[in-house]
């Protein structure tokens, strides 16, 4: 099988496709015979899958290219790609960012790895100083709480 050198853009990733267009691909996927259909067609139906709005088309998307990874040696470079992307759309961050780092540590001067790794690091940290100020603000709450508390006791 030969290597296939181009990746879709992020931008790609959000730009579903109609309900019609991800219709034949999973009748293509059907007529072939569901699970043991080709791989190329149950790709296709992920990336499809990927693209969607829909969280559930979205997992059912992550969960195909995780088959096809396991399944097939020749198709690993593309489904870690398209895994990423799938794993950032469904808020998956530390996942996309295990995917892409993967990719990236084998394709450094790939751009499409670099882009998606920037925007999975990105998110990643932006989550992360969330979190950190969510916690922040439930001990100071906690302590204020508390402070109001004793107070009371001490009278």
């Amino acid at each position: 099988m030969t290597k296939i050198n181009f990746l879709p853009t992020l931008q790609d990733a959000f730009e579903p496709l109609l309900p019609q267009q991800v219709e034949i691909l999973r009748q293509q996927v059907l007529s072939e015979g569901g699970d043991s259909a080709s791989i190329q067609s149950r790709f296709n139906y992920a990336w499809g899958l990927i693209k969607s709005e829909d969280v559930s088309d979205q997992r059912l998307g992550v969960k195909l290219l995780t088959d096809i990874y396991k399944e097939s040696s020749a198709r690993r470079r593309e489904c870690l790609y398209y895994l990423g992307i799938g794993c950032y759309k469904l808020g998956e961050y530390s996942m996309a960012k295990r995917y892409v780092d993967t990719l990236y540590e084998h394709e450094p001067n790939n751009k499409q790895a670099q882009a998606l790794k920037s925007m999975v690091e990105d998110k990643v940290q932006r989550e992360t100083v969330r979190g950190l100020a969510m916690a922040t603000g439930v001990i100071a709450g906690a302590a204020t709480i508390a402070a109001i508390f004793f107070r009371g006791r001490r009278k």
